[in-house]
Formats: structure tokens, C-alpha cells, sequence
């Protein structure tokens, strides 16, 4: 027997008989631009949005994302629940640099978790999305599920096809990430499905001075690629160039 699917199953992102949904991406996309044209140095945080605040993971990206507004970083979040949470709940109580949520709208799991200096909200999950990657030089990716694990393909994807700048992604959580690294190795790189230097995109790390020193070094290496491919003209490279200047004094 054919199991019935509900009526409202399905979310704008795939209503493809509405011509007006052009406008409203293209609402999207100009309502991010306005809001975060002219932030800083930021740095995008994924994960779960399913663990509480009595989960390791949560706690962990919670002193990390406020250490690393302390460090002068805005950070940059889906706006929800579980990490996304902890990580601009950090930031929110540091409150040096700027708290961004990007929230979406879905049935269950996402409502805005309170922590936000920015809070910007999205019809599509693809315009969000590029938000999420365009405003931030690197990534940190806590445990997630499958929404996590799209973002960090995602941005391994752009990363390796040189769409964005090449730095390193960060995975927070050793024992978490390790059979998806051994699978790359053993599956990925074997088969050459993959480079082996593509590997080299990831660095994972628990130990969060680690991972702030690291930060550092991956928003150097952003800026050299950015003069490197002739970005050196404008307001942000020039705003990344200071910020790293005032750092090293």
C-alpha cells in the first residue's frame, strides 16, 4: 500500500510552480548582503542542533566561540538550537564582536535560540546557505547530523574546486570525526575519488587553544590567497589586513 504523503510536506525550496518564489530569493539574498557586507573577521559554526546544554559538545562550543570573540572573530550560526546555540551564546557573553544567527524557518528544530546581536531570517535554505560560507574565512564543525554533514561537503566542495578561499575546515571532536576521516582514507583517497592533498583541507582537534591558534593562522593564509588572486583592493582585504596587524603588535 502507497504511504500518503501530507500536504505540507513540502517547504518552499522546492515549490516549483510559483514563478513569485523568484522574488522571494531573490529577498533573500539581497537582505544578506545589506546586513553582512561589512563585518570583520568571522568565522561560521556548524553542528547538531539536538544536544542540550548538559552535552559536552555544547559546552566545548560554548567557551571556544567566546574565546574566539574575545580574539576579535564575529561568529556566524544557523541561529537555532544545540550548537548553534552554544556557539552565540559564547559569543553573546563575551560580547567584544558580533553574535550572528541565520535562521530558517522549519517545522521542528528551529527556533531562534535568544543569543544574537544579528539575527537575520531566510525562506530558503540555498540563499542561507551561502550566507552561512560567503561571510566567514574559515569553518568549525562540532558532531551533527545530516545537515552538518552537507555544510562540511559543502564547503570542502568549494574549498577543493577553489570556489572559495583554500584554508583548512575544523572538525571539533576526535573521536566523533575519526571513522569519517579513516573513511576519506581508506574509501576516498584508494579509490581516487579524491586528491590525497585533499585531505589536507581538514585539520581536527578537542584542544580548543589548539584550535584558536589555528584560526589565526588559517585568517593569514586567507588573506595571502585573497592577494594572490589580485582581491587585495578592497575594504574587507584592507579591514583583514588591520585586524591582523593589530593582533601581531
Amino acid at each position: 500500500m502507497a504511504r500518503r504523503i501530507p500536504k505540507n510536506r513540502f517547504i518552499n525550496d522546492i515549490e516549483k510552480d510559483d514563478i513569485w518564489s523568484v522574488f522571494k530569493v531573490m529577498s533573500d539574498f539581497v537582505k544578506g548582503f545589506e546586513e553582512l557586507k561589512e563585518i570583520g573577521p568571522s568565522i561560521t559554526v556548524f553542528g547538531s542542533a539536538r544536544f542540550k546544554e548538559d552535552h559536552s559538545a555544547y559546552q566545548k562550543a560554548q567557551t571556544l566561540c567566546k574565546q574566539l570573540c574575545h580574539n576579535g572573530y564575529n561568529i556566524i550560526t544557523g541561529g537555532g538550537s544545540g550548537i548553534m546555540e552554544a556557539a552565540n551564546r559564547g559569543a553573546y557573553a563575551c560580547g567584544e564582536c558580533e553574535s550572528i544567527g541565520l535562521n530558517i524557518q522549519l517545522p521542528h528544530e528551529q527556533k531562534p535560540n535568544g543569543y544574537t546581536t544579528t539575527e537575520i531570517g531566510f525562506d530558503y535554505f540555498f540563499a542561507r546557505k551561502v550566507m552561512l560560507v560567503k561571510y566567514s574565512f574559515t569553518y568549525i564543525i562540532f558532531p551533527g547530523g545530516f545537515g552538518t554533514m552537507d555544510e562540511l561537503f559543502e564547503a570542502l566542495t568549494l574549498m577543493q574546486t577553489k570556489k572559495i578561499s583554500q584554508v583548512k575546515i575544523i572538525l571539533v571532536g576526535t573521536k566523533y570525526w575519526k571513522p569519517l576521516i579513516e573513511f576519506i582514507q581508506n574509501s576516498m583517497i584508494e579509490e581516487a575519488v579524491i586528491s590525497k592533498e585533499d585531505l589536507d583541507l581538514i585539520f581536527v582537534s578537542d584542544d580548543l587553544e589548539e584550535i584558536c591558534k589555528e584560526v589565526d593562522n588559517l585568517l593569514i593564509t586567507h588573506t595571502n590567497n585573497l592577494k594572490e588572486c589580485g582581491q587585495d583592493r578592497g575594504e574587507y582585504y584592507e579591514n583583514l589586513v588591520k585586524f591582523i596587524s593589530n593582533r601581531t603588535k
